[in-house]
């Protein structure tokens, strides 16, 4: 092939290359900020490929309220009214790499809130079960988990204290708000093997993660966090 034609195929291949991306821009606004977004996980030691491709695939914009939606992608959490909020990213993919959920994992989580981390743990494990306690936020986060497509996913509205015993065990367990200290009922609904990862504390907590073992529990100290207070039965145990 002469050098020309080379040359030539090469301008073409680039030309079409950049309109691919330029199109890719057009059809979708937020592909910028996500991938920045990631880049800045991977920044703070989010290595997991699998969290990391998750974390991609779920539109977050659409989890969070229209007066906070241009910030959709910023690492940081946003108001989703009740006086809750949508997680920070880090933290979703931190508590998820943290878990080790697999493709059959059973996962409980306490707190849907607006369903955003229920969704990116359906994209790594078989089947979720969110309890929501603000009944206004279960239902809007069931409606838009179904309207979105996510349908491995269950969401209960009521005190998640005790768990969800019909399903029981799970293999994994998500607290996404913080008791005084692990409510033992989600404790008796891990598996053996199985993981739970919760803030604990008041003010400012620690984020624990615990596994079952066939000798008991161990406790392992992680991050210091700062999470919304679990409501309900976890505030008599004060």
């Amino acid at each position: 092939m002469k050098l020309s034609l080379r040359i030539t195929l090469a301008i073409v291949v680039l030309m079409l290359s950049q309109s691919c991306k330029a199109q890719t821009a057009r059809e979708d606004p937020w592909a910028k900020p996500r991938a920045k977004l990631l880049k800045e996980l991977r920044e703070q030691g989010i290595d997991d490929k699998a969290v990391l491709a998750a974390m991609d695939s779920v539109p977050r914009h659409e989890f969070v309220p229209a007066a906070w939606r241009k910030s959709s992608y910023e690492n940081r959490p946003l108001p989703i009214g009740h006086d809750q909020t949508i997680s920070q990213p880090f933290i979703v993919a931190y508590m998820s790499q943290a878990l080790e959920l697999k493709p059959g994992d059973k996962v409980l989580e306490i707190g849907a809130g607006s369903g955003y981390h229920a969704a990116v743990m359906s994209r790594l494990a078989s089947r979720i079960f969110t309890i929501e306690i603000v009944p206004a936020l279960g239902e809007s986060a069931a409606k838009l988990l179904k309207r979105l497509g996510y349908d491995n996913i269950a969401v209960r509205i009521g005190d998640g204290y005790r768990g969800w015993p019909e399903e029981a065990p799970f293999d994994a367990i998500c607290i996404t708000a913080a008791p005084p200290e692990v409510p033992q009922p989600l404790l008796d609904q891990l598996k053996i093997g199985g993981r739970l990862i919760a803030p604990v504390g008041e003010n400012w907590q620690k984020l624990v993660l615990v596994r079952r073992t066939p000798d008991g529990y161990e406790q392992h100290n992680l991050i210091p966090v700062l999470f919304v207070p679990m409501t309900g039965e976890a505030q008599d145990k004060k």
